[in-house]
């Protein structure tokens, strides 16, 4: 759990450090709100969720994750990573951010 108290803090202060720069160069209170909103959402859709329930069967999802379950996963090692197994995934978090990232960065680069 501490790897991801980690990232979760290095990435809320990296947020901070590109509000402040978006509100240097744009001078505009609402486009450091849109970026604090979508860099919190961004964040939280990955560190967030409880990978170690949705690495699960999807028929079992349906039900509280067992300690063996538990155990089983953590002996696969720890890092919050660990939704890089599914390719799909990747792809799915890759077009979905993407297409946000292009977005954003459309709206603040705009006058």
């Amino acid at each position: 759990m501490g790897n991801v108290d980690a990232a979760l803090k290095t990435s809320l202060l990296w947020l901070a450090a590109l509000i402040l720069v978006v509100g240097l160069c744009t001078h505009s209170m609402k486009k450091m709100m849109v970026t604090y909103v979508m860099g919190v959402v961004g964040i939280s859709g990955v560190l967030l969720p409880d990978w170690d329930y949705f690495n699960r069967d999807f028929s079992r999802w349906g039900y509280p994750i067992t300690a063996e379950e538990r155990a089983s996963h953590l002996a696969q090692g720890s890092g919050f990573l660990r939704f890089a197994y599914s390719p799909l995934r990747v792809i799915a978090y890759c077009v979905i951010y993407g297409y946000a990232m292009y977005k954003w960065w459309k709206y603040v680069t705009s006058s």
